[in-house]
């Protein structure tokens, strides 16, 4: 590989406590090494930022979904001139759900390396790991879904936690997943029978358990295998008016369960897509934001991290696992819908929505977003995402880095609100002064996610021995004071270095990468008993049988990356 020296940029690494430095950066053999003598190439990053590639620990960007969300939505593709092949780049376009190729051009072009594909349907492992395959340059890793899985389900009922464990553990194997995904513990099952869970303790139809009880065990389970991320978890009733005591309900199941994992990690808990569970109000006529309560109490409690969500006030097109508030969704805003129930183990719905800036909840869901990162205390456990596509598509995280830097941008966008008088009143976003600085957002977008996903020892920094995943981009913290400035530099990294490999020169694409997918190979002691239920479930119940369920990493992954777990005796 090319030896590089990345000269004279304002360095930021949280990992190392950087806070914008000069320094020189290193790279031989693929890694960040502490010197260099006669580099191959160097990069004059002189009033430029460097940081390490970026990392997002929630996004849906692979999958049947995904897919389905591609075909659905034929207006989202001519919202977007298809890019033609140009030298090193393949053809792309989409918007809010873009083709794989624009997908990975657009994170190098923010500076992002790493990407997590949040909800994997264990029966569309394959498919989504040939899309996962497809998408170059960024590395990415799948979460398989459990929460409404029959198998967990009637496991945990009757308490039988090591069948449970040794159940998660072959899907994780077999699906080559990476960690624990909980999508509306039981609503999703309890949708099939047409019904949901919208408390804690609301009973599964048929099963006779809550979603308390799925919680707690995915959490317990989640320990007793040592997974290197805490349970991913989107809980229960999302998108309602009033849903923040549910959510707060669900947080304080954390307390007392005590992180097991050689992983660096201290949490046993991801709340995803904070934002949209954070909502007061008993209807949308007196809806208003509980951000600041819903991130007091994570302020507090060291065993949670969330990410949040943001609006971005764009059209876009929503898809989750939470397959009745799509239906919820549709009711509100009447447009096409897609459900799709996935036999014994989830289901999942897609609806375009359109957040309009001249809609009072639009707004105020926009202002929870930002109220929640403004009043997060610690980044490291607080990190930023558009819950892509649903919140809004993933190439605005630059913009919402403007909107956290800069009160004058926020208030900017609220002065162009019909209702800002209103949007004002419901949360307190007006009143934050706080503007976040560089050294904040490289916690909520590399060191931080990096840490949380157990990646923390090799991306999300700059240490020497780390992969040499660096992100220039060309702004410099000395001179610029304006905010537009931020969201350009941030959209148009001018270098990007992917395991030591030059992706993006000047700005311009020159490799495709050499991309690589990773998955927890976790094995339990032999379970007689799960393996005779698996067995005789894919003869009685399954569309498929066992041998064309499992993935192959061989034949279905590029460069599979494994993390070795030890059994558990």
């Amino acid at each position: 590989m090319t030896s590089i020296l990345i000269k004279n940029g304002f360095v930021i690494d949280p990992v190392q406590g950087i806070r914008g430095d000069k320094m020189d950066i290193a790279i031989n053999d693929g890694k960040i090494v502490k010197n260099l003598s006669n580099p191959d190439k160097t990069i004059d990053a002189s009033g430029m930022v460097v940081m390490a590639g970026g990392v997002d620990i929630h996004s849906h960007v692979a999958g049947a979904k995904v897919n389905v969300g591609r075909t659905f939505r034929p207006e989202d593709k001519l919202q977007s001139t298809y890019a033609p092949y140009h030298g090193i780049r393949h053809m792309a376009g989409g918007t809010s759900v873009p083709t794989v190729f624009k997908t990975a051009y657009m994170y190098a072009d923010m500076g992002y390396t790493t990407v997590i594909e949040a909800a994997m349907p264990p029966l569309y492992a394959r498919h989504t790991h040939e899309e996962m395959r497809d998408t170059p340059i960024i590395d990415e890793a799948a979460l398989p879904m459990f929460g409404n899985n029959w198998f967990v389900l009637d496991y945990l009922k009757r308490g039988e936690m090591d069948n449970a464990a040794a159940y998660i553990a072959w899907l994780l194997r077999s699906t080559k997943g990476y960690g624990i995904k909980c999508v509306n513990p039981g609503g999703t099952e309890a949708w099939a029978w047409g019904l949901n869970c919208l408390s804690i303790d609301d009973p599964v139809p048929y099963f006779d358990i809550t979603p308390r009880q799925i919680v707690s065990g995915l959490m317990e389970v989640n320990e007793y295998l040592h997974l290197p991320h805490s349970l991913h978890l989107h809980s229960n009733n999302l998108g309602n008016p009033g849903n923040y005591t549910t959510t707060l309900d669900t947080l304080k199941l954390s307390e007392g369960i005590k992180p097991n994992n050689n992983f660096g990690r201290e949490q046993v808990l991801h709340h995803t897509h904070i934002q949209f569970h954070s909502y007061g109000g008993t209807t949308w006529a007196d809806f208003e934001s509980k951000g600041k309560e819903v991130m007091d109490y994570i302020n507090s409690h060291p065993a949670v991290t969330c990410d949040i969500g943001f609006v971005t006030l764009d059209e876009t097109t929503t898809m989750t696992g939470d397959g009745p508030f799509e239906y919820h969704l549709n009711k509100l805003n009447h447009l096409k819908w897609a459900n799709t129930d996935v036999e014994l183990e989830c289901g999942s719905g897609i609806v375009p929505y359109v957040y309009s800036k001249d809609v009072y909840v639009c707004g105020v869901q926009w202002s929870i977003g930002l109220e929640m990162a403004l009043l997060a205390k610690d980044h490291m456990r607080c990190y930023l995402t558009t819950d892509h596509p649903n919140a809004g598509p993933f190439w605005r995280y630059p913009r919402i880095m403007k909107w956290l830097m800069s009160e004058k941008a926020r208030n900017d966008v609220l002065a162009t609100m019909k209702n800002e008088d209103k949007v004002r009143d419901r949360s307190t976003l007006g009143s934050i002064d706080r503007e976040l600085t560089l050294y904040e957002i490289a916690q909520m977008t590399r060191a931080g996610p990096a840490k949380a996903l157990g990646l923390g020892s090799s991306v999300g920094g700059l240490v020497p021995g780390m992969q040499a995943d660096i992100a220039v981009y060309p702004y410099n913290p000395e001179t610029e004071s304006d905010p537009e400035k931020i969201e350009w530099a941030f959209s148009h990294a001018k270098y990007l270095i992917k395991s030591g490999e030059v992706i993006l020169n000047d700005g311009e694409v020159v490799s495709n990468g050499n991309k690589k997918t990773y998955w927890v190979d976790v094995k339990t002691t032999p379970n007689r008993q799960v393996e005779r239920d698996i067995d005789q479930t894919f003869v009685k119940y399954y569309t498929v049988n066992k041998n064309n369920y499992e993935v192959n990493e061989h034949e279905f992954m590029k460069n599979p990356c494994v993390v070795q777990i030890d059994a558990i005796q």
